[in-house]
């Protein structure tokens, strides 16, 4: 596995916090829906009077299982929003505590990659985030078999918790650099996947998830091929250049702004824009794509600055 840190030019001229450091703070609350519960969907009270920002795949552990978030979302400051989710824990369905915590993890990348292509047809087809939840079940399952873990609950947090050693030394090989906004992950060579937040201390406190992310599959890849050959910054020039090509569609999110979903031969991914400024963006490898096919290269500009 390979890091290359992100940076961008202008920094955030908004004002936002992180879902840890809300809920840290104890100004957001997030519930089931209702006593019943309802699997895609999740309540959550911002009582900052600042904006929050959750995260694509952000891991929301308790109540009665534990879910992953289906999209990025700026929450509006005091307010109550409906959220949708997906279910990382298919064998429990019973109240282990009122309110969801931060579990300080994000999806693997498989499994966000997987969530992204079909939250991005629902949103096509309906405008509505959901998932293909039974796809997010299969790749859960297929997480823990690849790394031999056993989850009396079928738990996604079980395969993080056995491996907590492992990903420490990951974290400790890529750490975060002074004024960094994210990072584009090579495993063997091949661009799996890139994350960029306008703001760099929001972006501080997500690095090490966003690390273990990546980490946690590319343990598995590790196990079936390694390649020795040199990295060349020529593949993330060629990776930005392609994704600068995408297609593109706009829909409303949940909180403020606009979630726009994108899709390349090669790629998927999604951005949240509001007031012109792209908060997170995110894109995932869909198909083979070869890495020595520098072609056109473009300097890194955001999908923001594209449209003015």
């Amino acid at each position: 596995m390979a890091v290359f840190p992100v940076f961008v030019k202008t920094e955030s001229k908004l004002n936002y916090m992180t879902l840890n450091e809300a809920i840290r703070e104890d100004l957001l609350e997030i519930k089931e829906l209702d006593a019943a519960g309802a699997v895609p969907e999740l309540v959550v009270t911002n009582n900052a009077d600042i904006a929050v920002l959750i995260l694509d795949g952000e891991e929301l552990v308790g109540a009665k299982q534990n879910r992953v978030v289906n999209t990025s979302i700026l929450l509006k400051e005091n307010s109550k929003t409906i959220i949708p989710v997906s279910c990382v824990e298919q064998g429990r369905w019973s109240y282990n505590s009122d309110k969801f915590l931060d579990s300080d993890r994000i999806a693997s990348y498989n499994i966000r990659n997987i969530k992204s292509a079909s939250v991005k047809k629902s949103v096509e087809r309906s405008g509505s985030f959901k998932s293909d939840q039974g796809a997010v079940w299969d790749e859960v399952h297929k997480l823990q078999d690849n790394m031999n873990v056993h989850s009396p609950t079928s738990a996604m947090s079980d395969v993080y918790d056995a491996k907590v050693d492992d990903l420490e030394k990951y974290i400790e090989a890529f750490e975060y650099v002074e004024g960094q906004n994210g990072l584009l992950i090579l495993v063997n060579r091949k661009i799996i996947g890139f994350d960029v937040v306008s703001s760099s201390s929001a972006y501080k406190n997500i690095h090490k998830k966003l690390i273990k992310s990546y980490a946690i599959d590319s343990m598995i890849q590790n196990q079936e091929t390694t390649s020795k050959a040199s990295i060349r910054p020529e593949y993330a020039e060629a990776f930005i250049s392609n994704i600068l090509g995408s297609n593109e569609t706009k829909n409303r999110s949940v909180g403020y702004g606009f979630d726009y979903r994108f899709a390349t031969d090669s790629y998927i991914g999604s951005s949240l824009v509001y007031q012109d400024e792209v908060i997170h963006s995110s894109f995932f490898k869909s198909l083979e794509f070869n890495d020595e096919d520098i072609g056109n290269m473009a300097r890194y500009r955001t999908r923001a600055n594209m449209r003015q």
